[in-house]
């Protein structure tokens, strides 16, 4: 199982960025995105199931950022709009089986990609 996070970088606030995770071999049906400030927990950002197409978002990303995927790519996007500085992160995909009660939780999750930083400033 391999998870391959690309597309970070510096934006001014107010900008966009999309990140893609690229997957192989996963057997979970849930990849979601996290990511982790320094100094703080890392945090549930978004989930989509790779049946289906379900989505579920933070609340703190809702209406600006939406997650996406391509089965045929193996490819996993999150579209990030209106990019304000709090959103300066370490950005990292990761697979799940588990059941939707539990997305928050990053000790749920099997695998991890390597992270891509995105950094927000003025």
């Amino acid at each position: 199982v391999q998870l391959q996070a690309s597309g970070g970088g510096l934006v001014q606030i107010g900008g966009s960025l999309t990140l893609s995770c690229v997957t192989s071999g996963l057997t979970g049906d849930t990849v979601s995105w996290f990511r982790q400030a320094p100094g703080k927990e890392r945090e549930f950002v978004a989930a989509i199931r790779r049946s289906g197409g379900g989505t579920k978002y933070a609340d703190s990303v809702k209406g600006r950022f939406t997650i996406s995927k391509n089965n045929a790519k193996s490819t996993v996007s999150l579209q990030m709009n209106s990019l304000k500085p709090e959103d300066t992160a370490i950005y990292y995909c990761a697979s799940t089986r588990v059941v939707w009660s539990y997305l928050w939780d990053p000790s749920k999750y099997n695998y991890w990609g390597q992270g891509t930083q995105v950094t927000v400033s003025s």
